[in-house]
C-alpha cells in the first residue's frame, strides 16, 4: 500500500479540497454494485494527462465527499480488471493489484483506483478500439474529447522515437542556408579539428550528420526534418512547418505585459533556422551576467554554473520541441528570471527527468548535431545539470512543468533566493521547533504563504515537487497541525499563516475608520502571533480615501483599487480606455486578445468586476466566467479578496511573472 493511499485512508475528510480526485457512485441498477459507465472516459483522460485517483462508491456534494459504499465490491473489481484487459474496451491496461484497494469509511466500503500516466508508447489511451473520437484528456477537472490533431500527435509520438528523422519530399540542397552550414562547419572544426566529416562536400557532410538521408526500403532521398530545421532557409521551413516560429524577448521589468527592449524572431534579416536562433539567443542570454566567465582565443575556460544552465536550457528547448504544434518557441530574459517554452509535453515522467536516469529526446538527430560542437548533455543529464547549476548559486529551484492546452513545456529559472533570511527568522519566531522539524517542501509552503499573504493549491503546484493529490494531503496535515489556516471552501480554498486572515471586501469598502481587526490573533496552539506588515494604522483614516488619480487606497491591499471610473482622473480614464479599445470597438475579438487587454488594464491596479465590465463593454457575469476565472486559474490575475472569489465587489490585478501564453 503506497503513501498516498495511507494518507487518504487516514485523512478522508480532507478530500473535499482536492481537484485531483474523481469520485463516482458505483451502486448499479440493483444497488449492489456496478462499475459506472463514465469510469472509462475518466480512465482514458487521466492516463493521457497526469494520472489521478478514481474513488468508487462516493458522492460529491457541495465540494465534499460522502461515502455511499459498494455492497458487492468483488463484483466491481472483477468487472474493472476484465474490462481493463479487454482491447475492445480500452487500448491499454495500466492497472495492477497494487493500483486498486478497498477503504473502509464509516463502515462502508469504497474502492480506491490509482491511474498512472501512460507512457509515450502507450498513449493515446482510447476506448472502443477507435482512437479518433474516443480519446480523452483531463482539462480543467473535466474529461474532454481530444481533437483529431491531438490524437495524431500522440500516435506520431508513440511510433516515432526520432521525430526529426523523416525525409521531406521535394526538399534539397537549395533549401539550405549556406551561411548557417558554413558556421556549423567552423564550430565543428574548432571543437574537433581532425573530425573526418570535415573532409566531405556539403551533401556528404549533411548525410554524415543525418541531415540528409536515403530510405533503403523505398529509395526516397532528401533532407530530413532535422536538416531543414537546423540549417534551412526561412521560406523552406515555413512551407514544411506552417506553425514554426522562434521568438526571443528581452523585457526590462519583472512583469507579464508583452513589452520588450530587444527581440529576435524571423524577420527576413537572417535565416530563421534553429541553429542560428540558438547562436543569436545564447549571446543575448549571457550578456551582462554578473557571474565570472573566461574566454581565451574564442574558447570557453571554466564555464560558470549559470552559463552551463542557460546553454543547456536553450538546447533542451529547441531539441525537445514538437514543431508540428501550434505554439512558438519562446525565450524570455528579464531582470529577475529566464523563461523557456517549447511546444509539446514531456516525453518522460518528471521524476525520471529530474533524476536523469533516462533520456527520450524528441529530436535526437538535432540533439546529436549540438553535441558534436560541444553543446548539450548526453543521456538525460541535462536537466539535473540545470538544477545543480542553479542550486550552486543558492537561487530558488528551477520550475519545470507542463500545460495541456495547448500542449507545452515550460522552464523558469528565477534569480531569487530560495528562502529569504528575514522570512525564515520570522517563521522561526512564530513557529519555533515546529518550523525546524519541517522538510524543504513544508518550509517552502510556509515561506510562500508568508511572502504572498495567501496561497492556493494551484500556486503551490508551481513551486512544489509534489503530485497534486499529495500536495492536497500535505496542506491538510499542515492545517491540522496548526501550521496553516484556511479560508474559503472546496476549490476556492486559500491558505495563510495562522492569525493572518485574508483581506475581505468589508476591510476595504467599509465606511468610517479602517477596521482594527486585521486578523493577527494569537494562535490557539500557543505559538506567538506574527505581524504581517500590512496591518492598518488606527489613525481614523476613512475607507473612502483615494490617491491623486482617484483610486481607492487601503493599507490591506498591495496596490490601489479602481471601483468607479467616474471617480478617477480624466488622464487615467483615457489611458485605460485606450488600452481597452479593441473590445470596445469589436464585439468579436479573440479570447487571446481579450486576455491581453485584461492583463494590460489590470497591470498596475486592482479593478472591480463592475469597472472591468464597463471599461471592456462586456456583461459582467460572462466576463467573469469566460475570461477572468481562466486568467486567475492560470495565475495571470490575482484576486484582491481570495477568500471570497465570487464576491460582487471582487477586484483583479495582473501578476508580474513569466507569461507562457504570449507569442
Amino acid at each position: 500500500m503506497n503513501d498516498s493511499f495511507s494518507m487518504l485512508a487516514s485523512d478522508f475528510e480532507f478530500l473535499k479540497e482536492s481537484s485531483e480526485y474523481e469520485c463516482k457512485l458505483a451502486g448499479g441498477r440493483d444497488g449492489n454494485g456496478e462499475l459506472p459507465k463514465d469510469f472509462w472516459p475518466t480512465y482514458s483522460a487521466m492516463a493521457n494527462t497526469a494520472g489521478g485517483i478514481i474513488l468508487l462508491g462516493l458522492r460529491e456534494l457541495d465540494g465534499k465527499f460522502i461515502a455511499e459504499g459498494i455492497k458487492d465490491v468483488e463484483k466491481v473489481k472483477r468487472e474493472l480488471f476484465n474490462n481493463a484487459n479487454n482491447k475492445e474496451k480500452v487500448s491499454a491496461n495500466l492497472l495492477t493489484n497494487e493500483c486498486v484497494a478497498e477503504i473502509d469509511v464509516e463502515g462502508k466500503t469504497i474502492l480506491w483506483v490509482n491511474i498512472f500516466k501512460a507512457s509515450r508508447k502507450q498513449r493515446p489511451v482510447y476506448l472502443n478500439n477507435r482512437p479518433f473520437g474516443h480519446t480523452y484528456r483531463r482539462l480543467h477537472e473535466a474529461d474532454q474529447h481530444c481533437d483529431d490533431e491531438t490524437v495524431k500527435r500522440m500516435l506520431a509520438e508513440q511510433v516515432e522515437d526520432e521525430r526529426d528523422a523523416q525525409i521531406l519530399k521535394g526538399y534539397g540542397l537549395d533549401d539550405i542556408d549556406q551561411d548557417s552550414l558554413r558556421v556549423y562547419r567552423q564550430l565543428l572544426r574548432a571543437e574537433k579539428p581532425d573530425h573526418p566529416f570535415l573532409e566531405h562536400d556539403d551533401q556528404e557532410f549533411l548525410r554524415c550528420l543525418r541531415a540528409w538521408r536515403r530510405d533503403r526500403e523505398n529509395g526516397d532521398e532528401g533532407l530530413t526534418v532535422a536538416g531543414l530545421l537546423m540549417f534551412g532557409s526561412w521560406a523552406a521551413i515555413q512551407e514544411a512547418f506552417p506553425h514554426y516560429f522562434v521568438d526571443y524577448q528581452e523585457r526590462p521589468e519583472a512583469r507579464t505585459e508583452n513589452r520588450w527592449v530587444d527581440r529576435i524572431f524571423p524577420d527576413g534579416t537572417w535565416s530563421g533556422n534553429v541553429f542560428d536562433f540558438y547562436r543569436r539567443v545564447y549571446r543575448k542570454l549571457i550578456t551582462d551576467l554578473k557571474v565570472p566567465f573566461a574566454v581565451k582565443d574564442g574558447q570557453r575556460l571554466g564555464d560558470s554554473p549559470v552559463h552551463i544552465a542557460l546553454r543547456e536550457a536553450l538546447v533542451n528547448t529547441v531539441v525537445h520541441a514538437d514543431y508540428t504544434g501550434r505554439l512558438s518557441i519562446l525565450v524570455v530574459k528579464r531582470p529577475d528570471m529566464f523563461g523557456f517554452r517549447n511546444p509539446g509535453g514531456l516525453r518522460l515522467p518528471l521524476s525520471q527527468i529530474l533524476t536523469g536516469s533516462e533520456s527520450d529526446c524528441r529530436n535526437r538527430i538535432m540533439h546529436q548535431m549540438f553535441l558534436m560542437i560541444g553543446l548539450g548533455e548526453r543521456a538525460g543529464s541535462g536537466v539535473p545539470k540545470i538544477f545543480s547549476s542553479w542550486k550552486s548559486q543558492h537561487w530558488a529551484p528551477p520550475n519545470l512543468y507542463e500545460k495541456e492546452e495547448p500542449e507545452q513545456t515550460l522552464l523558469e529559472l528565477r534569480m531569487s533566493d530560495l528562502l529569504p533570511a528575514d522570512v525564515v527568522e520570522q517563521l522561526r519566531e512564530l513557529l519555533g521547533d515546529a518550523f525546524e522539524e519541517l522538510d524543504t517542501t513544508g518550509r517552502l509552503i510556509l515561506a510562500t504563504a508568508r511572502m504572498e499573504t495567501v496561497v492556493n493549491h494551484a500556486r503551490l503546484m508551481k513551486i512544489c515537487a509534489l503530485h497534486g493529490h499529495d500536495l492536497s494531503l500535505r496542506l491538510a496535515n499542515m492545517e491540522r497541525d496548526g501550521l496553516l489556516a484556511s479560508s474559503g471552501q472546496a476549490r476556492a480554498k486559500v491558505y495563510h499563516l495562522p492569525g493572518d486572515i485574508p483581506v475581505s471586501p468589508e476591510d476595504v469598502f467599509a465606511p468610517g475608520p479602517w477596521p482594527l481587526s486585521s486578523g493577527h490573533t494569537t494562535l490557539s496552539s500557543g505559538h506567538k502571533a506574527l505581524s504581517s506588515g500590512h496591518s492598518p494604522e488606527s489613525s481614523g483614516q476613512s475607507g473612502g480615501s483615494r490617491d491623486q488619480e482617484g483610486c481607492l487606497l487601503s493599507p490591506r491591499l498591495d496596490a490601489p483599487l479602481i471601483d468607479d471610473l467616474a471617480q478617477v482622473s480624466e488622464a487615467l480614464r483615457s489611458s485605460l480606455e485606450a488600452l481597452a479599445v479593441a473590445p470596445r470597438t469589436n464585439r468579436r475579438i479573440s479570447a487571446d486578445e481579450m486576455s491581453r487587454t485584461i492583463l494590460a488594464v489590470c497591470a498596475e491596479r486592482y479593478l472591480t468586476l463592475s469597472t472591468l465590465s464597463k471599461l471592456l463593454d462586456r456583461n459582467g457575469d460572462t466576463l467573469r466566467k469566460v475570461h477572468l476565472a481562466e486568467l486567475v486559474k492560470r495565475g495571470a490575475l490575482k484576486l484582491a479578496f481570495p477568500a471570497t472569489p465570487t464576491h460582487e465587489k471582487q477586484a483583479y490585478r495582473a501578476v508580474h511573472q513569466y507569461d507562457d501564453s504570449e507569442a
